[in-house]
């Protein structure tokens, strides 16, 4: 059994995800740049860097991706109306039970602190977490492991203990690279051969997962 939770945030708890790869689909398109949705999906889950480089290849001059990059940024991270990405089925739940039970809980994500502070305090659970490890406080992203091995870190907790929920390929081989068995609830991506492998179980969604929380944590079962 484990003691302690960590769930990555976009795609997982949050459905950004699509949001976020249809802004730069059409502003791609809107600069005469084709991105397809199977080219996108290679970069969730990887640092900031790693996603804008791969991204500056896709958009082929440097001018027209620093155009692109401008507007994305513009229409995701508006000062005065920044989108409000809701929460995923099962999230609020699962996090309640755990917390309930004393169960601590972190979050893993490829987003900076400060993002991923501001996105879950707009949906209502930042409190849930006992501890933030975000990409840019980590020298290499996932499928590194250095961001999950932080967050148990400042748990207080050794990697086995962990248990982590990952919806990405990336996030996913961080994770067990890390120590822990990872719970894989896929988003825009359906779960590769490695993928299975090393995951736990595979989920359609975490309101799913609270079936099995007294197995895994030792805690009293959720109704159904």
């Amino acid at each position: 059994m484990f003691s302690a939770a960590i769930f990555d945030m976009d795609g997982l708890l949050i459905d950004s995800e699509r949001t976020i790869m249809n802004t730069w689909i059409t502003v791609g398109h809107e600069l005469g740049v084709h991105i397809r949705p199977v080219d996108y999906a290679e970069i969730i889950g990887r640092s900031l860097p790693e996603c804008h480089a791969m991204l500056a290849r896709m958009f082929g001059a440097e001018p027209v991706f620093q155009e692109a990059l401008t507007q994305v940024r513009q229409q995701l991270h508006s000062p005065t109306t920044p989108p409000v990405f809701p929460l995923k089925l099962g999230v609020h739940r699962l996090l309640s039970a755990l917390t309930h039970a004393g169960i601590p809980c972190a979050v893993a994500s490829s987003s900076s602190g400060q993002e991923i502070r501001s996105r879950l305090a707009r949906v209502g659970v930042l409190d849930f977490f006992g501890a933030i490890a975000g990409g840019d406080e980590v020298a290499r992203g996932k499928p590194d492991p250095a961001v999950y091995e932080l967050a148990a870190s400042r748990l207080g907790k050794s990697p086995g203990d962990c248990l982590a929920f990952e919806d990405s390929e990336n996030g996913v081989l961080a994770a067990h690279r890390a120590g822990m068995r990872v719970v894989t609830v896929p988003d825009l991506k359906q779960p590769s051969v490695e993928v299975i492998g090393v995951s736990l179980t595979i989920l359609e969604s975490l309101d799913l997962a609270t079936g099995h929380v007294s197995g895994w944590f030792g805690i009293e079962a959720l109704p159904a």
